[in-house]
């Protein structure tokens, strides 16, 4: 799947996993109410004008994940380390940005850097909250990030586009190769389509892969409802909708609002506050849970006494890759794994009890880690 590699590029390089989301979003949609909100900051100026994000701020929230709270439970570690997701929240983007409108340089140079754009789209009305292009048209809102995007990717290509050419002309194999996937991905993006949706074959990524084509970033939409559309929406988010699976891409119901109110309260009242509304998740873990989806992520454990801590991995990710997330030794080298299945390990109690009755089991280098394995890795340096 074509969103996977975009992501799989960013991980590669560091041999590591850091989950890294961008919120975008028009001025004035709750872009920085809703950071706010889900990283619980105080420094993200939520104020009713354009512009008021102008540097990108940046928290850090951690995973909820119920079973690294009930691994404490039953190993009772010194400390437990859950996984992180990073969010910036960039500054406001107006038509023309590509050119340098607004603050639109600097939005798309901060964008360039993450791994998954969560575009928050305005589908709440209220007379109090300014509409930068004065009415509440998700759609066309959308369509205005999407164009100002796209312009600056084709930019981007034709740069490489040129330089290509002119490689070509000496006979250079590569020059030719990359004219070729570059004259696909231009052809598609003129046409008002972003590079995530382009057919094309994986191999061929590594030609565009030095550009980071912002339109080849996964996308989720968080449709910024009203307390009341907040449990099934309404007719500006059927629109997004309609539009989203046309893409690929996810699309989240989430009220800024009802997340500014859940966040003062403490989790017993937070519960009774979502029962209330129809809710079962706060917007932060269904954003969190979105986010895994649309990049293909998987989490395993590794549990002992002095620490349960969660790791996220792609989906297909061979043990040794897997090691080498905790530390590229551990992957250079890789002798085998010790695998337990989440379930496993929960209805025995522990490491012991599952190797007792053969739970336990030993993976070479070709085992795909799944989901809530828990593991413990062997290796020599």
């Amino acid at each position: 799947m074509l969103l996977e590699y975009s992501f799989y590029f960013s991980i590669q390089k560091n041999n590591s996993l850091s989950l890294k989301c961008g919120i975008v979003g028009l001025p004035n949609v709750g872009k920085s109410t809703l950071f706010n909100t889900l990283t619980k900051a105080i420094n993200a100026q939520a104020a009713n004008f354009p512009f008021c994000t102008i540097e990108p701020n940046v928290g850090v929230i951690t995973v909820p994940d119920y079973r690294l709270n009930k691994l404490e439970d039953l190993v009772q570690p010194q400390k437990v380390l859950p996984t992180t997701v990073e969010l910036v929240d960039i500054a406001g983007l107006v038509k023309g940005a590509s050119k340098g409108e607004g603050l639109g340089n600097q939005f798309l140079g901060n964008i360039r850097g993450v791994d998954a754009i969560v575009h928050v789209v305005r589908c709440f009305v209220d007379d109090n909250v300014v509409h930068v292009d004065g009415s509440i048209n998700p759609v066309r809102d959308k369509e205005v990030i999407d164009t100002e995007l796209q312009l600056k990717d084709l930019e981007s290509i034709e740069k490489k586009l040129e330089k290509s050419r002119k490689a070509a002309k000496s006979n250079d194999k590569d020059a030719k190769k990359a004219m070729e996937v570059l004259a696909k991905f231009k052809a598609h993006i003129e046409q008002g389509l972003s590079a995530r949706s382009l057919e094309i074959d994986k191999d061929d990524l590594v030609w565009v892969e030095d550009l980071s084509l912002l339109t080849l970033k996964p996308i989720l939409y968080a449709c910024n409802v009203s307390e009341d559309d907040a449990k099934d929406g309404n007719t500006y988010v059927e629109q997004i909708r309609k539009i989203a699976e046309a893409e690929g891409a996810e699309v989240l119901i989430i009220s800024a609002k009802i997340e500014s109110e859940i966040v003062q309260l403490d989790p017993e009242e937070q519960e009774m506050f979502l029962d209330d509304l129809g809710l079962t998740e706060s917007g932060m873990d269904r954003l969190i849970a979105a986010s895994y989806k649309l990049l293909a992520l998987d989490t395993y454990f590794t549990a002992g006494e002095k620490e349960v801590r969660a790791w996220t991995i792609l989906k297909g990710t061979k043990a040794p890759q897997a090691a080498g997330v905790i530390h590229s030794d551990f992957e250079k080298g890789f002798i085998r794994a010790e695998v337990i299945a989440y379930d496993d390990f929960v209805e025995l109690g522990s490491e012991v009890a599952c190797r007792e009755k053969g739970k336990l089991r030993v993976e070479g280098k070709e085992y795909i880690v799944k989901d809530g394995d828990i593991l413990h890795f062997r290796f020599n340096v």
